[in-house]
């Protein structure tokens, strides 16, 4: 093993250890966070400078895409016009690893003349900021991983765990579900995965459908047409069995020369899965995995036929 890879190692090892270090100091005041934002009326403004500020910027982006209006304002700028954009009903995420930042503290006399609430994270849980704030969340860590001790590296992690720790929280506190996400998400392909619905990607035209009484190679020819690699056997248009071509295939090592006298309703598996027009993607896909299926019928409450979905049909 190399010097380099060893200091990695260690680095890894440090910033693990900073985190456990947290778990005994998470108690009532992220309670009290969670509480204060359910309560907000208004958003999330989070803010710090620097390292502490490019921690915020992606725990702001977290909270708006879980269900907590949040976005992250730089302290500089609140003194050159942006102080306007926190309101009475807003809460303030303040981030600084000392506790101690001239550019947060001068604007905290203006949060609390307003009686705007401040949850901060610092490495200080004695500093002027932990001791102005509502709930403190404190990030103090043994040392930086850093070689030198110096580059912000343990306290950045543990900054940003702390803000994952209450999202986290605030997730199972708002009952936030997987469609909630996707609709904050909708050009990415979870998105997609959890707002589609069978009927959007499902076929309909031309389907493989035949009676139970099909002869067999007409069922061959019926499969090939429909580009399914199957069959769907129905009575009065609703489903009652399904062949697949791997049916087909060991229908006809089987059975040899009497192949051709066999009728669909003589291999067909009855009762095949179904399911609803308006099922997630997401779900029909866990059901194609789950039962090793490359392909399930879309059927009405009467299991009517409407259509089928295949494997392909969920890579949206």
């Amino acid at each position: 093993m190399s010097k380099w890879t060893e200091i990695a190692i260690q680095c890894l090892r440090d910033e693990a250890q900073a985190l456990l270090d947290l778990i005994p100091g998470i108690g009532d005041n992220l309670d009290r966070a969670v509480e204060i934002i359910l309560t907000c009326k208004g958003k999330v403004i989070v803010t710090g400078v620097g390292k502490s500020g490019q921690i915020g910027a992606k725990i702001a982006a977290t909270f708006s895409s879980t269900g907590t209006p949040s976005f992250f304002v730089n302290p500089l700028d609140v003194f050159h016009g942006d102080l306007g954009v926190i309101t009475t009903a807003d809460v303030v995420l303040a981030i600084s690893n000392s506790g101690q930042t001239d550019e947060l503290l001068r604007f905290v006399p203006y949060l609390k003349r307003h009686a705007i609430p401040i949850i901060s994270i610092t490495g200080n849980a004695s500093s002027l900021l932990a001791r102005n704030s509502a709930a403190h969340l404190c990030a103090a860590v043994s040392h930086e991983a850093c070689p030198l001790g110096l580059a912000p590296t343990s306290s950045t992690t543990a900054t940003l765990a702390l803000g994952d720790a209450l999202a986290c929280a605030l997730i199972e506190a708002r009952q936030f579900k997987e469609a909630d996400f996707a609709q904050f998400h909708p050009g990415g392909s979870l998105g997609r995965r959890l707002l589609t619905k069978a009927q959007d990607v499902m076929h309909r035209d031309n389907l493989p459908l035949i009676a139970a009484d099909t002869p067999l190679a007409d069922t061959l020819i019926h499969m090939s047409e429909g580009r399914l690699g199957l069959c769907v056997i129905v009575e009065q248009g609703r489903v009652v069995g399904i062949i697949t071509d791997g049916d087909l295939r060991r229908a006809l090592q089987a059975n040899h020369d009497g192949f051709f006298t066999l009728k669909a309703a003589d291999i067909m598996s009855p009762n095949p899965k179904t399911v609803s027009p308006d099922m997630r993607i997401a779900d029909v896909e866990d059901i194609l995995n789950t039962n090793k299926i490359h392909a399930v019928i879309v059927a009405d409450a009467d299991n009517h036929v409407l259509g089928i979905v295949d494997s392909f049909s969920t890579l949206v």
